[in-house]
C-alpha cells in the first residue's frame, strides 16, 4: 500500500508559531495554491471556492482589521491584550488566504437543480474543505505552516471594503501562513471503535 498521501496529511497540521522566513518566491506560492484549488473537487464541477491571497501589506491590513475588530467586542482590556497576542501572532506570518464561496455559483445551481437545492450550500462547504486541506498539506510538505481562523462574518464588511471583494463572495476563513516557528504539539486521536464501522465480507 502506498503511503505517500498519508505521510503528506501526517505533516499537516495547525502551526501557530509562524514567521516570515519563507524560502519560496510570493509567486511560487500563489501558483501552488491555485492550481490546486483548481483541481479540488466541487460538486457539479462548480468551482464555487474563491480566494484572495495576501503579502506584505495586505496581510498587515487584514490582521489590524480584526485586532480592531475586536476591540469592540471583548469584555475588558485584559482580555482585548490577550486576543490582541492571537491576532499579532497570525500578522506575524509571512501571508494570509482568505477563502471565500462565491453565492451566485450556489444560487444558479439552486435554480437549475431545484431537487438538490438543499445541499447545494453545504457542497459548497465540502469544496472549499477540500481546496484548503489540499494546499495546506501541500505548504506543509514545503515547510510552510499554517491554521485556519474564522474571524468571519464579523469583519466581513471590513474585508470586503478594503480589498475589493465582490458582493456574491462569501468570507469563510483567513488562513495565516509562515515559515515554522515552532513545531506542533502532539496530536491525540480517539478510539478508532467509536469513530469507524466496517460492514461486509
Amino acid at each position: 500500500m502506498n503511503n505517500d498521501v498519508l505521510n503528506n496529511l501526517k505533516q499537516r497540521r495547525s502551526i501557530y508559531a509562524l514567521g516570515k522566513n519563507v524560502k519560496q518566491s510570493d509567486q511560487e506560492i500563489v501558483e501552488l495554491i491555485e492550481s490546486i484549488i483548481e483541481n479540488s473537487p466541487s460538486s457539479f464541477n462548480s468551482q464555487s471556492t474563491r480566494a484572495i491571497i495576501l503579502f506584505g501589506d495586505k496581510h498587515d491590513q487584514l490582521w489590524d482589521i480584526v485586532a480592531k475588530r475586536l476591540k469592540s467586542e471583548v469584555p475588558t482590556e485584559a482580555a482585548y491584550q490577550k486576543t490582541l497576542e492571537k491576532i499579532n501572532s497570525f500578522k506575524a506570518a509571512y501571508g494570509t488566504v482568505m477563502m471565500f464561496t462565491d453565492m451566485d455559483v450556489i444560487k444558479n445551481l439552486e435554480d437549475n437543480f431545484p431537487l438538490y437545492k438543499d445541499n447545494f450550500y453545504d457542497w459548497s462547504e465540502q469544496a472549499i474543505g477540500n481546496a484548503s486541506l489540499a494546499f495546506w498539506t501541500a505548504l506543509a510538505t514545503n515547510n510552510i505552516g499554517m491554521n485556519m481562523q474564522h474571524y468571519n462574518p464579523i469583519i466581513d464588511d471590513e474585508v470586503r471594503a478594503a480589498f475589493d471583494v465582490p458582493a456574491n463572495w462569501r468570507l469563510r476563513a483567513q488562513m495565516p501562513f509562515g515559515s515554522i516557528e515552532a513545531p506542533a504539539g502532539d496530536k491525540d486521536f480517539m478510539d478508532r471503535a467509536d469513530r469507524f464501522r466496517v460492514l461486509g465480507d
